[in-house]
């Protein structure tokens, strides 16, 4: 059991994410492998499909059938994301505990509450892409009925200048509005970045982890901001390397108008299974470390950790003391007294004058933040138990 918990910095968290990476590769590799197998069979079967339209001289109707396969696989294939990432949270707050992780147990652990994941992925989806779609979906709109009707392309086009300069505007004001909305998903995505690893570690409704992200990711968002900056850097760097044969095969191709050979795109798919299944986890471990670390920081969750190591659990601890999500006790002040009397056995030496002032202080602010945000109803939440 892991009791050296505490808070740590943006570099600790990268130190941190890297170790749990290296020492549990195949662990975290493994279940995002699963995901990147769907992935790899579905496009597989995709170059298969052409592959035979083409040798049944059916060449026009490939582009209606890619589209048709299109609209079938996405689902799945963002539903088989959304597995992965929830085991690879569930399986990352296992190791970061000191407790045992198998990708079956993963995935037994989170599949009974699926629907949960996809639910909650599903109302962040609606509220970061329903602003793009408006504005992109007004943009197209104008472009179909306007432009059409002033037939400003085609053989035909003409050249009336008002018309251009409307055109000019609107384009001008899509592009605004684009960037704005970019700036709006980044800050919601930021918002909600910890709400997959609440509800996975906390077994929470989407709704109940969308507050517990909102709350604990107050005050780091730029940190995970630079996270995540971070990791996209490096998948698109190890994205390129692996890929950047294939993307140079497929320019030079269409460069002379040929078709890419079956085999590079065949090549491609299977490099990009290997690449999906490397990187797959980084994110996921970041975020679920700083999880983690927000707990800390605002609950005192490693002072409830300490103390459920030193075997105080339920009945043992002083009146007063609750429970907290991770089946932990949200301490009170007499909580706190024995706390400081079970560390000594904890680490195996006294503490430091001073360090029984400190670790009050912030048990106190854990007991107030473990009551949680008050609903509309003026009821206070409460947080359930955590089931690993």
């Amino acid at each position: 059991m892991q009791t050296d918990l505490r808070p740590m910095s943006l570099g600790e968290i990268l130190d941190r994410t890297a170790q749990l990476y290296r020492t549990n590769f195949l662990l975290f590799a493994g279940i995002s492998a699963m995901y990147a197998g769907v992935v790899l069979v579905l496009n597989l079967g995709q170059l298969g499909l052409n592959v035979l339209l083409l040798h049944l001289h059916l060449a026009k109707d490939v582009p209606l059938v890619t589209l048709g396969f299109l609209v079938v696989i996405v689902p799945l294939v963002i539903i088989c994301a959304i597995v992965a990432v929830a085991a690879n949270n569930r399986a990352v707050a296992w190791v970061n505990l000191g407790q045992p992780a198998t990708i079956v147990g993963a995935y037994k652990s989170i599949l009974p509450r699926l629907g949960r994941y996809i639910w909650l992925s599903l109302i962040m989806g609606v509220i970061v892409y329903t602003p793009f779609v408006v504005i992109f979906g007004g943009y197209l709109l104008f472009v179909l009925v306007y432009v059409k009707q002033h037939k400003m392309f085609g053989a035909a086009a003409g050249t009336d200048p008002s018309a251009a300069m409307v055109v000019g505007l609107i384009s001008l004001g899509f592009i605004v509005l684009a960037m704005a909305w970019m700036v709006y998903a980044i800050l919601m995505g930021l918002r909600y970045s910890l709400a997959i690893p609440a509800c996975v570690v906390e077994d929470v409704k989407a709704r109940e982890a969308i507050r517990r992200s909102i709350e604990l990711s107050k005050g780091s968002r730029g940190r995970i901001f630079m996270l995540g900056l971070l990791i996209v850097a490096i998948q698109l760097g190890l994205a390129l390397v692996t890929q950047g044969f294939f993307l140079f095969e497929i320019f030079m191709a269409a460069s002379h108008k040929q078709e890419v050979p079956i085999w590079v795109q065949i090549t491609q798919q299977i490099v990009g299974f290997f690449t999906n299944s490397f990187i797959g986890p980084m994110y996921a471990t970041g975020l679920t470390l700083f999880y983690y670390d927000q707990r800390i920081r605002k609950e005192g969750f490693d002072i409830e950790w300490m103390m459920e190591a030193a075997g105080m659990k339920g009945a043992e601890l002083p009146a007063g003391a609750g429970l907290g999500a991770e089946g932990g006790p949200v301490t009170s002040e007499a909580a706190v007294e024995g706390a400081s009397l079970a560390e000594p056995d904890v680490h195996g030496e006294v503490s430091e004058p001073g360090s029984t002032a400190e670790t009050a202080e912030r048990a106190e602010g854990a007991s107030g933040s473990a009551e949680g945000p008050e609903s509309s109803d003026g009821s206070s939440e409460s947080t359930e138990g955590w089931h690993g």
